[in-house]
């Protein structure tokens, strides 16, 4: 199954970050490939935040919907998104944000997924592992953009 993850210290706090992660509903406006996200779900539970969503992706001619349980947990300051229903055999991705003492954050990024059919993970596979890369860039300009660089 394949596999990405990354870790990097950004110049906001793991508050500013979890935030900014936390809101799927803006991914469209920032995020690579992010198409649409609906939320069609919402339940609170103490500290936690549980989201039922579905995204739509593209990239040139293919387009792909998915939908993903999120698991917001302000506590802990992590955030974790698991496969339900679409393209793939398995999704999982996990967003964690560690506070520093010098008031950045360590964001930590990892998703392993594996698609049902073989001929979409030979057309997405390699265009996927770019995009993931990407992902963490683009949260932390987006981050910028929010919060400002100084």
């Amino acid at each position: 199954m394949p596999e990405f993850q990354t870790k990097r210290v950004v110049r906001h706090t793991a508050q500013q970050m979890f935030d900014l992660v936390a809101d799927v509903e803006r991914y469209p406006e920032f995020l690579p490939l992010c198409e649409r996200l609906e939320v069609r779900g919402r339940k609170e539970t103490g500290d936690q935040l549980i989201l039922v969503a579905d995204m739509a992706v593209g990239y040139k001619l293919v387009r792909e919907s998915f939908t993903s349980k999120v698991t917001v947990d302000r506590s802990a300051l992590t955030i974790r998104a698991d496969y339900l229903d679409g393209p793939f055999r398995s999704l999982e991705n996990v967003w964690n944000f560690v506070p520093r003492e010098d008031g950045t954050s360590e964001v930590l990024f990892s998703i392993v997924y594996e698609f049902k059919s073989r001929a979409l993970a030979l057309l997405m596979g390699t265009m996927f592992d770019r995009v993931f890369r990407a992902y963490t860039h683009a949260f932390e300009a987006r981050a910028d953009q929010v919060y400002g660089t100084s």
